[in-house]
């Protein structure tokens, strides 16, 4: 039940703490510090989940979930937004992109791993049902 998780931040601290975290579950965990090294392991790696930040060196976040979901390759894997930015417009600006759910720094790590769960649970049913579904966004 392993899954692939690419983490994506800026704050070593961070990716630190969120991959052990991860790791802890039973995940396998590859990390990115900057916007180019993310789109280039996703591409790589194929990760059954992206856990992103906004702001990020080079490409911010919003940019690479932009990317990822343009990419037919790489649309279907869920993108969960990691991020200081709290405000409505940033959350909003995150679904509008293409992000599969959106948590705010600080976070409880509990609901960290909830929310990966329930991303990785729903991945597995897409896949289940076939392509049918793949527009269900809260844009």
């Amino acid at each position: 039940m392993a899954k692939r998780i690419l983490v994506v931040d800026d704050e070593p601290r961070i990716l630190a703490v969120i991959r052990r975290r991860l790791e802890t579950v039973g995940h396998q965990v590859s990390i990115a510090v900057d916007g180019i090294e993310a789109l280039r392991k996703a591409r790589a790696e194929r990760p059954d989940l992206i856990i992103l930040d906004l702001l990020l060196p080079d490409v911010s976040g919003l940019e690479v979930c932009t990317l990822l979901k343009g990419d037919a390759s790489l649309r279907t894997i869920p993108v969960l937004m990691l991020t200081a930015r709290s405000q409505a417009a940033d959350i909003a600006e995150g679904r509008r992109v293409g992000a599969d759910a959106y948590i705010t720094k600080p976070y409880e790590s509990d609901t960290l791993l909830e929310q990966v769960a329930r991303l990785l649970a729903k991945a597995e049913e897409k896949v289940g049902e076939g392509k049918g579904s793949e527009n269900e966004h809260d844009a």
